[in-house]
């Protein structure tokens, strides 16, 4: 996320009343976590195993919870709890402003575009020319969908990530405060959930087809041209490049890698990145040829048994 306005770090640090390192005219623009930062944006870190990931990272302040050598070039912000401040400034930044309108105020919609009865459109939402909007679609604050998109019944665009971390005794919401893009030419299914950023964007790209029931996590960057079946289930951090297909029933887990053309059969289950133009199958999946004949070898199991056995 983008602050509206450039900050310095003493100004940051006021805000959540905690100490830094650095110098305090030290410019602010952005607040991101670890997977989406670029220079000038906050990270925060809170677990020594990742102290060096987050100092190393393109941020270039780091809100972390001990004090530690600053980087050349970059500031800290040192506090009890990182996540918890984190929030605190995403709230700031970003302050919760719910609309309570069928369509809000500051959605603009394409003169030749359709929208039917029951759509929720939220706060700043912006869609081109010559889409078709089916009926109780949800698109939350913040979304922008791109020309000649088609969106079935019942599918909900932008809700919150799925990212929490655990208390002694409750799980702590992270504020998501990024954006679900969808590009040009874009047809989605009934009952999909894609869900926003939770600070950056969750993107799909041009000419990409979804089928009725699929989940797209946060900040997943879906390529060009893709296809995804029914019940497909994408976690976040996702990066899944043009031409790719997904059959039914696939998973593919968090801060994974798809290369261009390649596909995942049907109720694979992916841990893994996979190289550009391979057909994988299976859970855990693994190249399908491969993996079809270790299938084949099980069938073969249950004789070979019985076989060992009567000797």
């Amino acid at each position: 996320m983008k602050l509206p306005s450039s900050h310095k770090l003493k100004d940051i640090a006021a805000i959540i009343n905690c100490e830094f390192e650095g110098n305090p005219e030290h410019i602010i623009s952005g607040l991101n976590e670890i997977h989406m930062v670029d220079a000038g944006d906050i990270v925060f870190v809170d677990h020594p195993k990742y102290y060096d990931k987050a100092l190393l990272s393109k941020a270039t302040t780091i809100l972390i919870n001990k004090k530690v050598e600053c980087p050349n070039g970059k500031a800290l912000l040192i506090s009890e709890d990182p996540f918890r401040d984190y929030n605190k400034l995403v709230a700031y930044f970003q302050p919760t402003n719910y609309s309570l309108q069928q369509i809000g105020d500051t959605a603009k919609v394409g003169k030749t575009s359709i929208i039917m009865p029951g759509v929720y459109l939220g706060n700043n939402v912006t869609i081109g020319e010559n889409c078709v909007i089916h009926p109780n679609v949800v698109i939350y604050d913040n979304c922008h969908l791109g020309n000649n998109i088609i969106i079935h019944a019942n599918t909900v665009i932008g809700a919150d990530a799925f990212y929490y971390k655990k208390r002694a005794d409750f799980f702590d919401k992270m504020i998501s405060c990024g954006r679900v893009v969808i590009e040009d030419n874009v047809e989605i299914g009934a009952m999909c959930t894609i869900d926003k950023g939770v600070s950056g964007d969750t993107i799909i790209g041009a000419g990409t087809k979804l089928d009725n029931h699929v989940q797209i996590g946060h900040d997943t960057h879906v390529g060009k041209m893709c296809l995804m079946a029914s019940h497909v289930a994408v976690a976040g951090v996702v990066v899944i490049e043009d031409g790719v297909t997904l059959w039914g029933q696939v998973g593919v887990r968090s801060d994974v890698k798809l290369g261009k053309g390649s596909v995942l059969l049907a109720q694979s289950g992916l841990g893994e990145d996979i190289p550009a133009g391979k057909t994988y199958f299976g859970s855990p999946a693994g190249e399908a040829r491969s993996k079809m004949k270790e299938v084949a070898a099980l069938k073969m199991l249950p004789n070979l048994i019985k076989k060992i056995t009567e000797k």
